[in-house]
């Protein structure tokens, strides 16, 4: 039960009583019999269903509108497939692995998220990040092979994606920037330098190559300044110019195939020693099953990997859904994606998840559904099967200068800084401590340094939060902070405070120290001094001295002329609408407060708790057996506990009545 009050005027209100409802208990040991009878009966509804639930394109392919839908499909579709292939190529180097495996990747990916996937815009393929990452791990273990860290995408932990805030995603992508960027300046400039490994590579990679800058490449050189020059100079037309274009501008595309025909025919490679990507093979290397013994060496590095690409895919999906008005199921992303990781493992390809680039990229060609998921795999099958070899006189100085443009967006969020910090100080904290880390440390420990950092944010927030006394607005039942708003009229004999945090363990002496500090009273110490004033009282009683003593009074009257005039209230209202839990601990500092101020005779309420927080005070005993003091002591609305402590206050300030 709980008492409140209703009416907008400060008078008295009609009183009114709040009755919780009886739930009744299910047994734990019959809803895990319930749950099993239901999962274990197989009818032919529920088997069907099971299978379009785990296959969804089942349930929207025939429903597929031909004449609707198909030619933005196969537009957006084309498109991507024109830009994966160029992205596979270059995102090899990241990852360290030959461009056939990249173009493997984004086959394999492209077909199997056709068929598992829900989400009718994302683009899953090879993703910068993911491949810089395999490719930390390809360096600590080349001895195993490279082909066989696919493993990873065995791995996934994708629950644990949920404790990655919007600051922590942002922040390690542009860390992670950072360190793409820096891999690959030893091939915009042509130099050899061993590639670093562990903690601080991108300080190391920086002093390799200021150590080695004397042997920069002159021909790469050259070739990646204009490259870099077209490719942005085409960005900001393709930005300037989007609402006009129908289609992006293939710019990687162009750029490819012009430098390679320059570097075929100008002996590039053979006259001026520039470093090229070499022979791809045609075709399909014939399927091999992974070395499960390297499980063991890969569980470490496969949980970031599968935190991250887990987490960018199911962002993406959920933002285009909403964009788009339909709806995403969060655990057959995840599906989705394990299978894109699993399957591919036994063709030689690599970690995968959704990419932003080319998912801004299939929605703005007018993607309708993972139709153009299948066309962008076509593309792909076309280089594999016949085109390949022509990417042999490629430089990969082209293909560094491709990734280094990629990542401008990314880049560029370092002059959002100022914005986040006036939104938001602790957000951008977590951003610049994920990002610095990211790039300074490394990408897998730049994340874990972020989701712990966030946390400890969290923490921090609720250990010391928000205070506040509360005034009455006038005329109203409605009470504000007073340090907040002007013209609040204070409670007569009354203190209202509010706690904005769940009182646990780790703030349980802030919320007593603050609480002490606004009531102007602590009443363990009260207790003392009023102890000892007594003690005094009666030294002096036995001694005779009564020139300190009222004439008159009594031993109990003596107590009450010591309480110090600065204690001008007699009831505290504490405001819960900000609790969200109690813990042990909570509890206890409650009773405690409870009990030390109904020692000073100043009453203690509690206003506007919820039921989780009702339920903890009664399981700690704070309303007493049977909760027979809970209406005096709990109440619906700050207002009824005003309007019950006015009342108390006036019985007990009325003379007693004739012939008592």
């Amino acid at each position: 039960r709980i008492y409140g009050t209703y009416g907008m005027d400060i008078g008295p209100s009609p009183q009114f009583l709040m009755e919780r409802k009886v739930h009744t208990q299910i047994s734990r040991r019959q809803i895990i019999k319930t749950k099993l009878k239901k999962s274990c009966s197989f009818t032919t509804e529920r088997l069907k269903n099971m299978v379009m639930d785990f296959f969804p394109v089942l349930r929207w392919l025939p429903k597929y509108h031909c004449r609707e839908y198909i030619w933005g499909d196969v537009m957006s579709g084309v498109v991507i497939g024109i830009i994966l292939v160029p992205q596979a190529i270059a995102y090899s180097l990241l990852a360290g692995l030959k461009p056939i495996y990249s173009l493997y990747t984004s086959f394999f990916a492209n077909l199997i998220y056709f068929l598992l996937g829900t989400s009718r815009h994302v683009s899953v393929g090879i993703f910068s990040l993911l491949s810089l990452m395999v490719g930390q791990v390809v360096d600590r273990d080349t001895e195993c092979g490279k082909e066989c860290y696919v493993l990873m995408g065995v791995f996934r932990l994708g629950f644990v994606s949920m404790y990655l805030s919007e600051s922590v995603l942002d922040g390690f992508a542009t860390g992670a920037s950072l360190t793409i960027l820096t891999a690959q300046v030893k091939y915009l400039i042509g130099i050899k330098i061993p590639r670093s490994q562990g903690h601080g590579i991108v300080l190391t990679t920086w002093i390799n190559i200021f150590q080695n800058i004397s042997q920069a490449n002159l021909c790469d050189v050259i070739t990646s300044a204009i490259c870099i020059a077209v490719l942005v100079a085409a960005k900001e037309l393709g930005e300037r110019y989007k609402h006009k274009l129908k289609i992006p501008l293939p710019t990687e595309l162009v750029v490819i195939v012009v430098a390679t025909m320059v570097s075929h025919y100008g002996n590039l490679n053979e006259v001026y020693a520039s470093s090229v990507s070499g022979a791809i093979p045609t075709g399909f290397i014939p399927p091999q099953l992974p070395n499960f013994n390297l499980m063991y060496r890969v569980a470490a590095d496969a949980v970031p990997l599968a935190i991250v690409g887990f987490a960018f895919t199911i962002s993406l999906s959920e933002m285009f859904a909403k964009k788009y008005a339909y709806t995403v199921r969060a655990n057959q992303e995840m599906f989705a994606i394990g299978f894109c990781n699993i399957i591919p493992s036994f063709f030689h390809c690599f970690a995968t998840s959704a990419a932003l680039a080319k998912t801004l990229v299939k929605s703005s060609t007018g993607c309708q559904t993972q139709v153009s998921s299948v066309v962008s795999a076509a593309v792909v099958l076309l280089v594999l099967l016949f085109l390949a070899p022509l990417f042999y006189s490629l430089q990969k100085c082209v293909l560094a200068c491709i990734i280094i443009v990629s990542l401008r967006g990314a880049l560029e969020k370092f002059r959002d800084v100022p914005q986040r910090y006036h939104l938001n100080k602790m957000d951008t904290l977590v951003w610049c401590v994920t990002a610095l880390s990211s790039a300074l440390i490394s990408t897998e420990m730049g994340l874990l340094v972020g989701v712990v950092f966030s946390m400890l944010c969290i923490i921090v927030r609720t250990q010391q939060p928000r205070t506040a006394l509360l005034g009455q607005i006038q005329s109203t039942a409605f009470y504000e902070d007073n340090w907040e708003y002007e013209g609040l009229s204070p409670v007569p004999r009354t203190k209202i405070f509010r706690f904005e945090a769940p009182l646990y363990y780790a703030n349980k002496d802030f919320f007593l120290k603050s609480l002490y500090r606004m009531t102007g009273l602590d009443p363990t110490l009260e207790a003392a001094r009023r102890k000892k004033n007594e003690k005094k009282e009666k030294e002096r009683w036995k001694e005779g001295d009564r020139g300190t003593t009222v004439k008159g009074l009594d031993q109990a009257d003596t107590t009450l002329h010591l309480v110090p005039k600065e204690v001008d209230f007699q009831t505290i209202i504490i405001d819960c609408s900000s609790i969200t839990f109690l813990d042990t601990a909570g509890i206890t500092t409650l009773k405690e407060i409870l009990k030390d101020y109904n020692k000073l005779k100043i009453t203690v309420l509690l206003a506007c708790c919820n039921p989780s927080v009702i339920d903890s005070l009664k399981r700690g005993g704070y309303f007493g057996k049977n909760y027979k003091m809970m209406h005096q002591l709990l109440f619906y609305s700050i207002h009824s506990a005003v309007q019950f402590a006015k009342d108390n206050m006036l019985l007990a300030d009325a003379p007693p009545s004739p012939g008592l």
